[in-house]
Formats: structure tokens, sequence, C-alpha cells
């Protein structure tokens, strides 16, 4: 089959996703400019930049000379015009916010050669709430990348009711340029299938916390016993995704559904962490401190020694109380 001719890559928004994306994309040929309206989020992205390029000689045995072509097929701009004017592919992986999204869309749509597709990064809301914002519908879809894009080799490819078939074929064939496993969303759910469970896995795991059932620590050994083999557990993924994303789901559907316990969550990331500068993994610091986390240590899952009791016997009788 001939190739996506999805060559020059525009990413939006240097985050954490954004940056793996753009990083990952010019690991494997793609040119990729790195757009942010935020010098300090430019700065940021190329410091994980960086770190992506020892995680790749470490991990994916790339070469010096692998990594200073890749280097060298990344730009970064803070300006939107000249960012995408040459766009094949624009990504859009601006943070979880409706009318975030739809702003950076209707002030880029003029900006767009007729060719480029549009897809959205989103983890949770759905094509159709934006393809008409993005001024070409047939042309936008959904592309999701999971967090540590180089191991988690998946995408999740979602349509709208106006998505061609032109574009969902040349989307999928840049997944799989890219080293990504696709997967095919049949239909629009908030969430796909990735973040269906992820979702309610974390919220799950920050509620207990939240509401003082249990320990971030207690929460992450309980998964990773049951599922032997996690390299962590939810409140390191929390971590992993990090705190200002965590913080836009739960106020989001906290906000739509009516949802306290959402809220109560939302209130507490943003009073625990953001307020603090605490962004997760990226920042240094979020449940867990890095780079050494607690979760990686040898004996986080093993039996205690018995000097342990009287402390986890207060804590018993703490919360009965």
């Amino acid at each position: 089959m001939a190739p996506s001719n999805l060559n020059r890559v525009t990413v939006l928004g240097a985050g954490v996703l954004g940056g793996q994306i753009a990083w990952h994309s010019a690991f494997k040929g793609k040119t990729v400019v790195v757009y942010d309206p935020f010098p300090e989020a430019i700065a940021k992205a190329k410091v994980a930049h960086e770190m992506y390029a020892r995680i790749y000689a470490a991990e994916l045995g790339a070469s010096d000379a692998d990594l200073e072509a890749t280097r060298s097929r990344v730009t970064y701009s803070d300006q939107l015009e000249p960012s995408v004017a040459k766009a094949d592919l624009v990504i859009e992986a601006v943070p979880e916010v409706p009318e975030i999204k739809t702003g950076v869309y209707q002030q880029m749509a003029a900006l767009l050669p007729p060719h480029t597709i549009v897809a959205t990064n989103s983890s949770t809301l759905l094509p159709r709430d934006f393809a008409a914002a993005t001024g070409r519908p047939e042309k936008y879809c959904a592309l999701h990348f999971a967090n540590l894009i180089w191991a988690l080799n998946l995408v999740e490819i979602m349509a709208h009711p106006g998505t061609s078939r032109e574009t969902l074929t040349a989307a999928t064939l840049f997944a799989i340029e890219i080293g990504q496993v696709p997967i095919a969303v049949q239909k629009e759910q908030n969430g796909y299938v990735l973040n269906t469970w992820f979702v309610a896995t974390l919220t799950a795991a920050i509620t207990l916390v939240v509401n003082g059932v249990s320990t971030p620590e207690d929460v992450d050994r309980t998964y990773m016993i049951v599922n032997r083999g996690c390299a962590m557990g939810p409140c390191g993924l929390l971590d992993m995704v990090g705190m200002k994303t965590a913080y836009d789901v739960s106020s989001y559907w906290g906000t739509l559904n009516n949802d306290a316990q959402m809220l109560k969550n939302a209130a507490y990331v943003k009073e625990r962490f953001l307020d603090r500068g605490l962004q997760g993994l990226m920042g240094g610091e979020g449940f867990y401190k890095y780079p050494n986390p607690a979760y990686a240590a040898p004996d986080f899952l093993a039996v205690p020694d018995p000097s342990v009791v009287p402390g986890l016997v207060d804590r018993l009788l703490l919360r009965s109380s």
C-alpha cells in the first residue's frame, strides 16, 4: 500500500504527551514542529526531549547518530502561523478543556494548507464536538496516543460522521509508519477504549486517597500485587499522566455531570499538587518523588518487618474513630 504522505507534522501543545508524540515522530523519520504559545512550555519540552534521548538509547538501542538525526528533525515555535504553514498533519495536544481546543482550531483554520489533516489527541472528548471548528471536518479525526509512546505503542483512531475514508486511511498509515498499533474505535465514545477503563481505575484510586480510605502507597501495592509485573500502580500512573491533566479531566466531568466526588478529587489535586507547583513525574514530584519513586524500590511489595505493626494499627484506629 502507498505511504501516508504525512511527513511534515505539527504538534500543538508541548506538554507531556505532545512532547512525546513530537519526539517519537521525529525519531521515526518525520519532520516535526512543536508549537506552544508559552515559551516556558517549549523550554520544558526541550528538557524532556533530552530525557527521551537517554531513554531511547537505553531502551530502544538508539545510537548517537539516531538521536542527532531526531534532534535535527524537530523545531520549536511559539508562533502558530509559521508552525502550520507547511504541515501535512497537525496533531492537537492542548489541555482537555473544550474552550481551549475550540479556540485553537478556530484560530488555525484559515492558516492551514488545503491538504492538511487535523487530528485531536484528546483522551476523553469526542471529535464531533470540534469538527466544525476546524473548518475541514472531512479531514479531521482523533488519534489518541498512550503515555510512554515508545513503550506503550498504541494509537486509538476515532472518526466522526463527517470524516472521509481518505483521511482515516492516511491517519492509520501514519500510525503504523511511526511504529504504533492502530486501535479502531468503532463508535464515538468518551474515553475511547483505553481511557474508558484507565480513567475509571485512576478515578477509583484517587477517590480512595481523597476520602482517607487508603494511602497512595497502599493503593499501588494492592494493584501491583494483584497485577504482578506492573511497574507502577494507579497513583504512580497519575504522576505519569501529570497533575494538570488529572485536574482538567476531574474538573470537567465533575462539572458536566454534577459529580460531587469528581469535583472533590479535582480540588484535592489542585490544593495538594498544582498550588504547590507539583506537576507529577515530569516535574519531579507528585504522589511520589522522582527519579527514585518508592514504588520502584525492591522491597515495595515485600512482606514487611513486624516493626511496622504499631504504625499500621495506629492508622487503623485513626480511620475507624
